[in-house]
């Protein structure tokens, strides 16, 4: 680790190395650099947080110091910290990710919100609920734990997803009262069952346009699949709207993740089906219309 400001101690202690690399990332204009530094030296020694300012003058062993030589260079290269660390936190649980799976994010926990709103805590009654487009199965596994008498279906066109989904539902306790399989949206459903209470789903809603004007974390690292909605971001976002009547019971939810600026584009396509009697549209924390939630007549 050379000193981006000349200063290079005869030994690295866990403080030396979080004040060099805070200073290294602001440099790099890494968001939340101190924190970042922290969340790292954390994982390489193996310890809370707060245990590095308790062992604060504690010296850096020789491995320890390439290990986190290797992770502030892959920070430095804008590889997301949560693949660097191999988990999110996201509900209050937390969750394993990988390049193969879409980073939960804090808008999605509105999703979350709006859907547990509409599911009753009545262990009695029994919903059944399918979340389109699993990916690491932040969505569904987190409705399952806070509504744990439903059935509950995930569906992703990832084999790699639905073997992470898999893992997070265990790692959470919920793998016995979740299905999970490999298809595209509701390919994987057999037109002839029942139907479903609740559709959950974070589509892929941005257009294919602008994706390579986001963040470098974004569209350099996280899976193009789970992003692409095509030309005018509405490719799939349309496609379950058209289907999901098909197999949602009367009176029965369906609820998506949008882009910012979708709402109009979306109630259009709504009332075109001319299935669904209302429509609401739920804001982030940013006052956007993120979360649309449509009942079927």
């Amino acid at each position: 680790m050379q000193n981006h400001k000349s200063r290079k101690p005869q030994t690295w202690t866990v403080l030396d190395a979080l004040q060099w690399t805070a200073g290294f990332f602001d440099s790099r204009h890494i968001d939340a650099p101190r924190l970042t530094a922290e969340l790292l030296l954390a994982e390489v020694l193996g310890l809370n947080r707060i245990d590095l300012y308790i062992r604060h003058d504690q010296p850096l062993l020789d491995n320890e110091l390439a290990r986190y030589r290797e992770v502030i260079r892959r920070r430095a290269k804008r590889e997301p910290l949560a693949y660097i660390l191999e988990k999110k936190e996201f509900w209050d649980l937390e969750f394993i990710v990988a390049p193969e799976v879409l980073i939960p994010r804090p808008e999605t926990e509105h999703l979350v919100e709006a859907a547990l709103e509409r599911l009753p805590e009545d262990a009695d009654n029994i919903k059944r609920v399918i979340d389109l487009g699993t990916g690491c199965g932040a969505i569904v596994v987190s409705l399952a734990v806070y509504r744990p008498q439903n059935l509950y279906f995930g569906v992703d066109r990832s084999y790699r997803a639905v073997r992470v989904a898999k893992e997070n539902a265990k790692r959470n306790d919920s793998g016995q009262r979740l299905h999970l399989f490999v298809g595209d949206w509701l390919e994987p459903v057999n037109s002839g069952a029942c139907g479903f209470d609740m559709i959950v789903s974070n589509p892929p809603y941005i257009p294919s346009a602008q994706i390579d004007s986001l963040e470098p974390e974004i569209h350099n690292f996280e899976p193009r699949l789970a992003l692409d909605g095509l030309e005018d971001g509405l490719f799939a976002i349309r496609a379950i709207i058209d289907t999901a009547p098909r197999h949602l019971d009367s009176g029965g939810f369906l609820l998506m993740e949008i882009g910012y600026d979708q709402k109009d584009a979306v109630t259009t396509l709504c009332q075109k089906t001319g299935c669904y009697r209302d429509i609401e549209f739920v804001r982030d924390y940013g006052g956007h219309n993120r979360v649309a939630v449509l009942q079927k007549r």
